[in-house]
């Protein structure tokens, strides 16, 4: 298994992808970028790494105390974001549990507190834990988020990054398929490379 380095281990100075600025769902998808020799730069494989990607997008206060049972909630939302943008990509099917999973955090963002009843205080209105409410509130706006994206205008300009081994997806702008200078660079280079080391065919 590929180890997945936490936020301070490796910088990778990457900037967003195209149009992550204007989808924060992207930049959920985005949020594992793959580095060579098989590894990853997780920035939600900490539950501090997750508050501050959350605080970083307005969806959570810096001082939510994000546990991991809460991180691992928004570290699953991606995978299933990831697994519906790359089915629009690809012009697949989409996958069943990546739906049901997108519109689970859509129907849990709280509307309002639910009736309950003790003995101690009889009728009374319950709240969920604090935390569990605002990543229940965070998940549904991103979950609401990927819905915009995959079935607005920009849908037809998704597309993932074509160089090696980058995993980012980005809304293609002109002929670019490149989710930054540094990748676009780096498959320039493959490129070059290749030409340089073909045989001629006799």
């Amino acid at each position: 298994m590929s180890e997945i380095e936490t936020p301070d281990a490796v910088d990778t100075g990457l900037p967003p992808a195209p149009g992550a600025e204007h989808y924060p769902a992207l930049d959920l998808a985005n949020s594992a970028i793959a580095l060579r020799g098989g590894q990853f730069l997780d920035s939600l494989g900490t539950p501090s790494g997750a508050n501050q990607w959350l605080v970083d997008h307005n969806l959570a206060p810096a001082d939510a105390g994000m546990q991991e049972i809460c991180a691992a909630r928004l570290r699953s939302l991606r995978e299933q974001v990831r697994a519906l943008l790359a089915t629009h990509v690809g012009g697949h099917p989409a996958p069943a549990t990546a739906l049901a999973a997108v519109n689970d955090a859509l129907t849990r963002v709280p509307t309002a507190s639910p009736l309950g009843w003790d003995s101690v205080r009889g009728m009374h209105r319950t709240a969920p834990h604090p935390i569990d409410q605002i990543v229940d509130q965070a998940l549904g706006i991103l979950a609401a988020d990927a819905a915009d994206l995959l079935t607005g205008p920009d849908a037809e300009r998704l597309t993932a990054c074509t160089s090696t081994p980058c995993n980012r997806y980005l809304l293609r702008s002109g002929r670019r398929h490149w989710c930054s200078v540094r990748c676009g660079d780096r498959a320039r280079a493959a490129r070059a490379y290749a030409r340089r080391t073909q045989t001629p065919a006799d």
